[in-house]
């Protein structure tokens, strides 16, 4: 009982961290959906195809209350898919934090955050390219394409079509009520997650991924899928224990997201295009990190 009312202390303490980003996202969505004019709203799509560049930056941050925000914004139609995917793999959560703790250089410490920030913008502006071209292929051929292109053309109005949108209250209020919400929803996943980290321990995770190419990158891309800021400390513990090299790390690490895809599986109603989301998210960290053990990258 008290090692599990420990791991409860743990937890809550991690999540505590997340409610700031949480309710200054939700307050400025409602800000945006009761203030902003027609003129604004059109601002925002027209800055949108930039995302993902302003998305790999931000997302290297280490905080997960960016990926979480990030999910927030796209569930709102706000932010495009590029610029969702382009932060969900540069969040470096807990991984910055470590690296200077344990007295990692620091042209070190810029590459690795460096590698996470140009795969999210690669992979951030190919999806949007991908979507736009789409969108034109079906407006050519008269197809309806309403569904087609939700991820290009920004709805603020959409908003109030969510789960986290109250139009009827006031801005303060809803947002306060929905970050309540939502961390609750946090708090609990994320205890039963770190429960089973412990039960499993890290050396066990370790043993796992040991001299396993290729298969080493699809477990530790299973791991980073974990949505929790754990995943990114036991990922980056492992490489620098020696437990694994570079490219197995950077697919676990590529694919963790904190908790953006809790958040999005929350927040946005449409579940097979969460699901597409993942799938799309792990083949990518996992591809990246393959590729950088090809490529004979060292840092």
């Amino acid at each position: 009982m008290s090692h599990l009312l420990h791991i409860f202390e743990h937890t809550l303490e991690d999540s505590m961290k997340l409610l700031p980003f949480l309710f200054i996202t939700y307050l400025v969505m409602e800000y945006i959906e009761h203030r902003m004019g027609e003129k604004t709203k059109e601002a925002i799509e027209r800055s949108g195809r930039f995302g993902p560049l302003f998305g790999g930056i931000l997302g290297a941050f280490p905080q997960c209350g960016f990926s979480a925000a990030a999910s927030n914004l796209y569930a709102g139609r706000i932010i495009t898919l590029g610029t969702l995917i382009a932060i969900f793999l540069s969040t470096s959560d807990e991984m910055l934090p470590i690296l200077i703790s344990e007295q990692i250089s620091l042209p070190a410490i810029l590459q690795l955050v460096g590698v996470k920030v140009l795969v999210g913008m690669a992979a951030g502006f190919g999806i949007d390219l991908l979507l736009r071209r789409r969108h034109k292929v079906l407006h050519v051929h008269g197809t309806s394409h309403q569904n087609h292109d939700e991820d290009e053309h920004i709805d603020i109005g959409h908003l109030c079509e969510h789960e986290h949108c109250c139009c009827e209250d006031g801005i303060f209020k809803s947002a306060l009520r929905h970050t309540v919400s939502i961390f609750v929803f946090i708090v609990l996943i994320s205890f039963v997650l770190n429960i089973v980290i412990h039960t499993v321990g890290e050396q066990a995770l370790g043993d796992l991924i040991l001299s396993r190419p290729v298969i080493g990158h699809l477990i530790a891309g299973i791991i980073g899928l974990i949505p929790n800021c754990a995943s990114s400390v036991v990922i980056t513990q492992l490489y620098l224990q020696g437990v694994m090299g570079l490219g197995v790390m950077m697919s676990g690490l590529l694919v963790g997201s904190g908790v953006g895809l809790l958040v999005l599986f929350r927040v946005n109603d449409d579940m097979k295009r969460n699901i597409q989301i993942t799938v799309m998210l792990y083949v990518i960290g996992v591809a990246a990190g393959i590729l950088i053990d090809l490529i004979g990258i060292i840092v």
